[in-house]
Order: C-alpha cells, then structure tokens, then sequence
C-alpha cells in the first residue's frame, strides 16, 4: 500500500477497498442480489396458491421453482455475511498496517507524551469498531433499508391499504425499537464497567495480599468484590428485562396487523375491498411479507447503534494517524563519526526548563562521565544525542552531522546506548542482540557477546543463541551483558552508558565494568551517574550538571 505522510480512516479504507477491488464489488453485488432474492419466495408462493384456487394442477415446476428461490435466498444470504465479515477483516487489516507505519513514523516526544494503554486501545478495540461499520454497519444497514422499501413496494401494489397501515405503524415500532436497543446498550455498558472492576480487583487484591493479611482487611475486599458483582448483575438482569419483552411485542405486532388486514379484506365493503382485497395467494404472500418486514426494522436499530460506536473510534483512530510525523532524513556521503557536540543547548519538558545554553564537546576517543544531582539533565543530555527530542534551540552534532540528520539505518554504528533495565523483546537470544536489523549477522552478535563476556552463559543453554529468551533465564548482571552486547554488535563510534551498576552487587559490578572496559576501546564514551565509573580505561573528563 502508498504510504502517505496524512491520513485518515476513511481513505485508508478507499485505498484498501480499490487493492481488492474484486472483493468489494462482489460483495456490493452480493448484498444487491440478496434483497432481490429475499422477495421471490413469497410471490411464487403467492401464484402457486392462487393456480390451485382456480382449480390450475400444482406442477413439478412451480414446487422446484419455490424452494429453488428460498435455497438462493439462503445461499445469497450466507454468501453475503462470509463476504461482509472477508471485506471487513481486509479493511481492518489495511487500516492496523496503516496505524503500525504511522506508529513508526511518530517522534518519541509523541509516544512518551501519551499513554501506553490508550495508543494501544486504537489498535484493538477501536479498529474492532471500525470492522462491525461494515460487517454489521454501513453495508447492511443499506441492505436492510433497501429490503424494508423493496417489501413497502411490493405490499403497496399488493395491498395499497396495507401499505399505509404499515407507514403508520413502521414509525412507531422503529421508536419503541431504538428505545429498548439504547436501555440495553446502557446495561451492558454499565455491566462491561462491573466487571472489569472485578477483573481489576483480582490483582490488586493479590497485588497486596501481604497488607491485607497483615492488617486484616479481608473482610472489607470481600465487601467491595460483592458490590461490584452485584453491580454487574442488576446491569445484566435490566439487560435480559429488554431481551425479555422485545420479542413479545414484535410477535403481537405482527398478529395485530395481519389480524386487522384479514379482517378488512373479509369486510365485505366495495370501498374497503379497493384498498384491502386480494387473493388467498396474495394474503399468503403479505402475511409471509409482514413477518420478514420487522426483522429488518429490529436490525436496522442496532446497526445505526453500531455505527454511532464505531464513528467514536474513527474519530479516535483519525486523531492517532493526523499526529505530525518525525522528519526522515536523506542519504548522506559524511559519516556521523567524530566529536560529540552540544552547542547551546536550551531543552525543557513542557514548562519544565532542564538545560538553558548548555555546551559540550566530547571529542572523538574520549570518555566522559555526566554527574549531578536527579533532575538535571543527565539523561536528557543522551535523548538529545540519540535524536529522540529535539533542542529547542542550539545544535547537537556527532561528527558535525545533526543528529536528526543520522537515518534510521546508520544509527546503530553511529551511536548506541546501554540502559540500567534490559528492554527484553520476543524471540530468541540471538533475537535480543540483533534486534532483527539485517545489518547485524550471527557472527557479528556472537563477537559482541564474546566482547560481552556472556557468550558462555548463552553457549550453556539448551538451544545456545536459538534458546526461546524467558523471564528468569539471566541474573541481573548477566541481563547486563547481554545488553553491552546489543550496543556493541554493530560496532558503533559513540557509546552511551546510563547508570547501568546502579543495582549491581560489587562482585557483578565488576564483572560489568570489565565488560565496559573491552567494549569501551577505540570508542567514544559517555555515561551517566552518580559516582565516576572507575578504571574504564582512557581519558575520563568529569563533567557536573547545574
């Protein structure tokens, strides 16, 4: 699919219905031939009754020609749901591929500004939303409206009076129908909210199952998990109260107005029978009509309830694809390798001001450690060099290239940092030094994690560097290694170290800074801390932040 730098839902979806343009075209002929199919049955049953009244045989043909118009109801009716639900998951497909590129294309500003579960609600249950717009929303709210007019049409040459009892009764069961579908919608929300209440309690309740133990307070949980239970059911029994009465009403709607027809068609009345007589086929065939005309009614309710739910999430999913999108730099013929520069750096988080006219050069080679009090800037110095927040005023060169000027690309052998927590990823071990970059081969993660000191530990697994990467299957330390292998696997010049013996035992930490030492040689290194790293190596160029 093109990629563009603004989107939006709807012509994500334009894009993905002109990729499967077959798709969507039969399924346009499909629901088309559905509803014409929907009113065959009823009017060959209607000239097969009145062919025997006359006195006419019931012929082989007239039998086969029936049933073979409900079996192509039936067939066009289940080919239209398989069809609906295909052309729905392919749109919902395209538009999640769609949200995934622009999730690439954010700036981490962006990303970091908002939160995880919500970005992450878009995704899942917003795009569901989008998906029933077409399984069980736009389309077939058109089919059903298409129907409901196509049976009106064929009642009102039928049975003109009929056909105006029905536009005074339609109106008012299409009301009492939207009435009882918003009553239950607002059950099974008020339910959906009690039991995720109940769902939440679950963990917290074992999240601090050592207070509640420890100063009693069973009692008082076991009184809130009952409420919330209790919550849940009175919403669902207010829902099964709705489910409960609605059929009922719709079945004595239906008597009524054939009871009312027959009766008039039986009155016997010159001017009643203009607009009320008909044959015993025809009543056949208006009854059959009568019946089919209230389900689509029923249904067009909650497909105008469907989209109403799933406009919601379009409107969510268009915030999340309309954000501005990071700058992808171009191809260069200078290398981002050399002295590391911050030039009159200002930078803030929001009102927050962190550095104010901040300057320094690392030059290439050395080793500098940033010390300083929390809050600083320590750690913002190195998300400025790794490009992931913009100055927003001065320069932030490596090499005297911008760092947003270093592409995706080059950046793990320009520059790569290794963090106090071991950000784990799916896959393998081999999975978690190259984090599928291409660039990196076998060889290389093997040397890194030899340069490491943690090949051994991977060699001892049951499946080496192929082992499946678990929880519990590294010490901390050993997490730390692994880590010093990921930055060093594509061999960058410039090395960011960010607190990473915080938590370290002292045996462990020297293990850890033995491994720095030999990952440190020939680069330039930065690191953040507390205290100066010891016996690194090099030039060290303590540096305090104000």
């Amino acid at each position: 699919m093109k990629r563009r730098n603004k989107s939006s839902v709807f012509a994500s979806i334009r894009m993905a219905a002109r990729a499967h343009h077959v798709l969507t075209v039969g399924t346009i002929l499909c629901v088309a031939s559905s509803v014409v199919a929907s009113l065959l049955p009823p009017l060959l049953l209607a000239h097969i009754i009145d062919g025997l009244t006359a006195g006419l045989p019931l012929t082989l043909w007239a039998v086969l020609a029936y049933f073979c118009s409900l079996a192509l109801e039936g067939v066009l009716s289940s080919a239209q749901e398989s069809l609906l639900v295909l052309f729905g998951q392919k749109m919902t497909h395209a538009l999640r591929s769609e949200m995934s590129h622009k999730l690439t294309q954010l700036p981490a500003s962006t990303l970091v500004d908002q939160n995880p579960g919500e970005v992450a609600a878009r995704f899942s249950g917003d795009v569901d939303t989008v998906e029933a717009l077409f399984t069980s929303g736009i389309i077939s709210m058109v089919a059903d409206a298409c129907r409901i007019l196509s049976i009106m049409a064929v009642i009102a040459v039928k049975n003109t009076g009929l056909a105006l009892i029905l536009l005074l009764v339609l109106p008012l069961f299409a009301a009492f129908t939207r009435h009882v579908q918003r009553r239950m919608l607002a059950a099974q929300l008020d339910n959906r909210r009690a039991v995720a209440a109940v769902s939440g309690q679950v963990p917290e309740t074992l999240h601090n199952i050592r207070t509640i133990r420890a100063l009693g307070t069973e009692a008082y949980m076991e009184r809130r998990y009952d409420k919330r239970i209790a919550d849940g059911y009175a919403a669902m029994e207010r829902t099964n109260f709705y489910d409960a009465i609605y059929s009922p009403v719709v079945l004595l709607l239906n008597a009524v107005v054939v009871a009312i027809v027959m009766l008039l068609s039986a009155s016997g009345n010159a001017t009643v029978l203009t607009l009320f007589g008909m044959s015993v086929g025809t009543s056949v065939a208006i009854i059959n009509y009568i019946s089919r005309i209230f389900a689509p009614i029923e249904s067009l309710g909650m497909e105008i309830q469907t989209i109403q739910s799933a406009m919601a999430g379009v409107k969510r999913i268009d915030a999340f694809l309309t954000q501005p999108e990071r700058t992808i730099p171009g191809e260069r013929q200078k290398a981002a390798r050399g002295d590391v520069e911050l030039a009159h750096v200002t930078f803030g988080y929001g009102e927050k001001q962190v550095l104010n006219d901040f300057s320094m050069t690392v030059h290439q080679g050395e080793q500098v450690t940033l010390i300083g009090r929390t809050g600083a800037g320590k750690s913002t110095i190195f998300k400025l060099l790794l490009g992931l927040y913009p100055p927003e005023s001065g320069s932030v060169t490596i090499g005297g290239v911008p760092v947003a000027d270093i592409t995706d690309r080059e950046r793990r052998t320009c520059i790569s940092c290794v963090e106090q927590h071991f950000a784990r990823v799916p896959g393998t071990v081999l999975d978690q030094i190259t984090l599928g970059d291409p660039q990196i081969t076998a060889e290389m993660a093997k040397n890194a994690a030899q340069l490491a000191g943690i090949d051994t530990a991977i060699c001892a697994l049951p499946d080496g560097y192929d082992t499946v990467c678990s929880e519990g299957m590294f010490s901390q330390g050993e997490w730390q290694l692994l880590s010093i292998a990921r930055a060093a696997a594509a061999d960058p010049a410039v090395l960011l170290l960010d607190e990473i013996t915080a938590n370290l035992d002292a045996e462990t930490e020297a293990r850890v800074l033995d491994a720095l030492r030999r990952a440190s040689e020939g680069r330039t290194v930065l690191s953040v801390s507390h205290r100066i790293y010891e016996n690194l190596g090099g030039r060290t160029v303590e540096i305090k932040i104000l």
